[in-house]
């Protein structure tokens, strides 16, 4: 059975990619019910939430491709760490890995660190993997496993907008105040991931 799961989430990355549509396309109790706790589960921890801001943020910041292509990224190697734990297979220092994206992923909007595209790519790709573990391996029991997994990868595409556009509206309020803005952002980020890596929040 959890072989078949994990087959399932591993094509979610593809089928959502490619129609995001298909979501809707389910029917069925336990789908639905699968879909809203998928939905639901990044945005029960701020360490997932922050994480996923500031993947947009970062997207926007380095701009061109990376404006689609790092968010993907994210999105393809989170269901595959997702795929991971619900086949119940160890992925070690997840929590640490969780936190720790918060807190590189903020510095790196803080200092304006324009990374090539393949490194912000590779950086965020195996940060995702970890994020993607931790919502596999708490998957309820008796829950659809393609409307989980649509569920929070719809959820983590939303958050990628909002950053995408936080970084926008930012932009917005003048070049001259655009970068010290964005690093404000990026430094409160910072200073949540801290705090979620010592225990404080």
């Amino acid at each position: 059975m959890k072989l078949k799961s994990m087959a399932v989430w591993l094509i979610v990355a593809a089928a959502a990619a490619s129609d995001p549509s298909i979501a809707l396309a389910h029917s069925g109790a336990g789908a639905a019910t699968g879909f809203s706790h998928g939905f639901i589960h990044p945005l029960t921890g701020i360490d997932h939430m922050l994480a996923m801001v500031a993947v947009g943020i970062l997207a926007y910041q380095i701009g061109g491709r990376a404006l689609w292509l790092v968010p993907l990224t994210f999105v393809l190697f989170m269901v595959a760490g997702g795929a991971l734990g619900v086949a119940g297979i160890n992925v070690p220092y997840v929590e640490l890995g969780i936190a720790l994206s918060v807190v590189l992923l903020g510095g790196a909007i803080a200092l304006g660190i324009a990374a090539p595209l393949v490194i912000a790519m590779a950086v965020v790709g195996v940060f995702a993997i970890f994020h993607g573990h931790a919502h596999g391996a708490e998957m309820p029991v008796s829950t659809n496993a393609l409307g989980y997994a649509l569920g929070f990868v719809s959820s983590t595409a939303l958050l990628h907008l909002g950053g995408i556009a936080a970084g926008m509206l930012i932009g917005r309020a003048g070049e001259r105040r655009k970068p010290a803005l964005i690093r404000v952002a990026g430094g409160l980020m910072t200073v949540a991931g801290l705090g979620v890596l010592t225990g404080m929040l």
